[in-house]
């Protein structure tokens, strides 16, 4: 017997844009000072902003917190040829 799969959640939390909770994460692809690109159960999502790091990482519960200044929080969807142009270059660059 095969079992459903769970729906997909995803919960963002973020306060006063210095620290962000994020649920949902499956791997964290490639992270620096100004961005972050997570695999999430939702799709790829870009953090961009000033002095990020990860202040707690369990991917085992699917958890992410970021501190730093967040500019911007986006999903990169790899259907759209305007994102997926400017995600790909990024990433095989």
């Amino acid at each position: 017997m095969i079992e459903p799969k769970a729906p997909k959640r995803q919960e963002i939390k973020m306060l006063n844009r210095k620290l962000l909770e994020i649920s949902g994460v499956l791997n964290v692809e490639s992270f620096d000072s100004e961005e972050f690109l997570l695999e999430t159960e939702c799709g790829f999502l870009m953090i961009k902003g000033q002095n990020l790091h990860i202040k707690n990482l369990s991917l085992d519960q699917g958890l992410v917190a970021i501190e730093g200044y967040v500019n911007e929080l986006g999903y990169v969807d790899a259907n759209s040829p305007d994102k997926s142009k400017g995600f790909l270059g990024k990433l095989f660059k």
